[in-house]
């Protein structure tokens, strides 16, 4: 079984100056994010897995020699997301 994720319908998303504010219309609560955390959520606007997520990066970033560690820095950042109540996750078989 694999675990997708997507972004909530209870968020409003605006980029200023290469930086991500998300506003979480439930909670009333604001997250910020930096460019890499940006490129992230904008792929949540659709299904998502670990794996999916840490392959855009590796590509975008051009860092293949990290990819262990970019793929544990993207299941941090999706914990986070998801305690924040900006995502939620799915399980596909």
């Amino acid at each position: 079984m694999m675990t997708h994720f997507i972004q909530k319908g209870n968020v409003e998303a605006t980029e200023l100056d290469g930086e991500w504010i998300i506003l979480n219309t439930d909670q009333y609560t604001i997250t910020k994010l930096n460019g890499v955390g940006g490129h992230c959520w904008s792929l949540l606007n659709e299904m998502q897995t670990v794996d999916t997520l840490t392959k855009s990066l590796v590509e975008e970033y051009k860092a293949v020699q990290n990819k262990e560690q970019i793929k544990q820095d993207v299941e941090e950042f999706l914990s986070n997301l998801t305690e924040c109540g900006l995502i939620e996750n799915v399980n596909r078989l």
